[in-house]
C-alpha cells in the first residue's frame, strides 16, 4: 500500500545532524518514505544515510546528487516521492514522535479522497537550543481546527504566524504539478516552495500539534543575521520570484489573493529590514530603488502595500515618511519581531 508521507531531507555536509532528523522520522516508518537527498556532499553524509538503508531498506532511501542548493535538492526529492503526502525536514531540524503519529492519523483518514486535504497545516517551534528558549508558532486564532476548510473560512493572520515551510505538509499531486521551479544554488527558496503549490490549494486541514522542531543557534545557519546580511543578492532573487513570477493577481479566491499578498509582503519587509540593518548609504539606495522597481512593475501591490497605517503595512512609513524617522523605526521594529518571535 502506498505510504502515507514522503519526507525529504535535503542534506550538505550533515553528517553532525542528518542523524537527528531520520531519527524524529523512524517512529512512523512504516507509513513515512524517510528520502535523504545528499546534495554533493564531502563529509559522511551518505555513509550515515546508508547505515540506516541497511536497517530499514524498505523505509529509507538515498538521493546523491551533484550541489546543487537547497531548493534543487527540495526538487530532487520531490521528483522521487511516492507517498500520498509531502514535505520537507532541513537536515539539522527534526519532528515531534507525538505529533508525527497524530499527523499521520489524519492523513491515513485523508486517503479517502473525500476527505482529502491540498494542505495539512501544522504549528512549528523556534528551538534555540543555545540559549534553552524556545517560541511555538500556532495558528488557533486564523484557522479552523480539526476538520476540512476552505478560504472562506481563514480568519486575519496575525503578525508572525504565516504558513512557512515548516508548517506546511502538501498532498504530493498537487505540489508535483504546481508548476515550482526553485533556483539552484540559491538560499530562502522555501518562501517559493510554500507559494508555488499554495496557488493550487482550495482544500485544508488545520492539525494543532508542535510537529516541527525548527533549530536556530548554528553560526553557519543561513539564518543567521550575519549571513542573511551577506546573502542579500539572493534575498532580492527570491523576493523578485515572488513578485513577478508568481500571478497572485490572476487568483480569483480574495482571501487567497490577500494570503499571497500578505506573505509576500512578509518577505518583501525582511529584505527592506535587512538592508537597513547595514547601516550604509548605498543599501538604503538599494532598497529605495527595489521599491521603486515595485511600483513600475506591480502598480497595484504597491499601492496594496504602501497603504495604511504603520502597524497595518510597515513599507509605507519607509516610503511615505522622513527617512530619519522612518528608518531608525523600523530598524527598532524588526529589534522588537525578532526579540519576539525568535526567527534567527
Amino acid at each position: 500500500m502506498q505510504k502515507l508521507l514522503s519526507v525529504a531531507i535535503p542534506s550538505f555536509n550533515s553528517q553532525d545532524y542528518v542523524s537527528r532528523a531520520i531519527e524524529s522520522l523512524l517512529p512512523g516508518r512504516e507509513q513515512v518514505e524517510i528520502i535523504v537527498v545528499d546534495d554533493g556532499s564531502t563529509d559522511d553524509t551518505s555513509r550515515i544515510a546508508e547505515e540506516y538503508i541497511e536497517k530499514y531498506p524498505d523505509d529509507v532511501r538515498l538521493i546523491k546528487k551533484e550541489n546543487g542548493g537547497h531548493g534543487d535538492a527540495v526538487m530532487a526529492g520531490l521528483s522521487a516521492a511516492t507517498g500520498l503526502y509531502f514535505r520537507v525536514l532541513d537536515s539539522d531540524d527534526w519532528l515531534d514522535e507525538e505529533s508525527l503519529h497524530k499527523l499521520l492519523g489524519v492523513l491515513e483518514e485523508m486517503r479517502d479522497p473525500d476527505k482529502a486535504a491540498d494542505l495539512v497545516i501544522t504549528n512549528y517551534v523556534y528551538e534555540k537550543v543555545n540559549e534553552g528558549k524556545r517560541c511555538p508558532i500556532n495558528y488557533r486564532k486564523t484557522l479552523p481546527v480539526g476538520r476540512l476548510f476552505g478560504w472562506d473560512e481563514v480568519g486575519k493572520w496575525a503578525t508572525g504566524s504565516y504558513i512557512l515551510m515548516h508548517s506546511a505538509t502538501y498532498r504530493t499531486e498537487l505540489a508535483r504539478n504546481s508548476g515550482m521551479k526553485l533556483p539552484k544554488h540559491t538560499f530562502y527558496v522555501d518562501h517559493l516552495y510554500v507559494c508555488y503549490p499554495m496557488m493550487k490549494v482550495e482544500k485544508m486541514y488545520y492539525l494543532d500539534v508542535d510537529l516541527y522542531r525548527y533549530f536556530i543557534g548554528r553560526a553557519d545557519q543561513s539564518v543567521n543575521e550575519k549571513v542573511m546580511l551577506s546573502r542579500m543578492d539572493q534575498q532580492l532573487k527570491v523576493n523578485r520570484l515572488m513578485l513577478y513570477e508568481l500571478d497572485t493577481d490572476s487568483l480569483t479566491n480574495d482571501a487567497q489573493r490577500e494570503y499571497l499578498y500578505y506573505y509576500t509582503e512578509i518577505v518583501t519587509l525582511a529584505t527592506v529590514s535587512f538592508l537597513l540593518r547595514l547601516h550604509t548609504k548605498e543599501d538604503e539606495q538599494v532598497m529605495q530603488s527595489f521599491l521603486d522597481e515595485i511600483q513600475e512593475k506591480r502598480p497595484a501591490y504597491y499601492k496594496w502595500l504602501t497603504k495604511g497605517p504603520f502597524t497595518k503595512h510597515m513599507i509605507g512609513p519607509v516610503r511615505n515618511w522622513p527617512h530619519w524617522i522612518s528608518y531608525p523605526l523600523h530598524r527598532l521594529g524588526y529589534q522588537i519581531a525578532r526579540k519576539l518571535f525568535g526567527f534567527n
